[in-house]
């Protein structure tokens, strides 16, 4: 573990800032996300957004949501809903690809 208390990866231990709160505030919030996910469904339902553009939009929220779920100063109720969305979002886009 880094000490230095810049490092965004270091612990509550070597960095104070990084309560509870403090992470929560670093993260998007979960509305987000989930109003990214209708808009690329609903605009690639009706024809407003190709196929390889869906995808790739929603390759980026996957990517980065993933990123949320592997932070392990995440806390536990923050993190089921952001595995709740990455199922989302990977269900749309084996829904797009077939």
């Amino acid at each position: 573990m880094s000490s230095d208390p810049t490092d965004p990866r270091a612990t509550n231990e070597t960095n104070p800032a990084r309560t509870e709160e403090a992470i929560g505030e670093a993260h998007p919030g979960l509305e987000h996300f989930d109003a990214a996910l209708s808009h690329v469904d609903e605009s690639y339902a009706v024809g407003r957004i190709a196929a390889h553009a869906a995808k790739g939009i929603l390759y980026s929220i996957i990517e980065t949501l993933g990123t949320l779920v592997g932070d392990p100063d995440l806390p536990a109720h923050a993190r089921s809903g952001y595995e709740g969305l990455l199922e989302t979002a990977r269900e749309l886009r084996t829904k797009i690809e077939s």
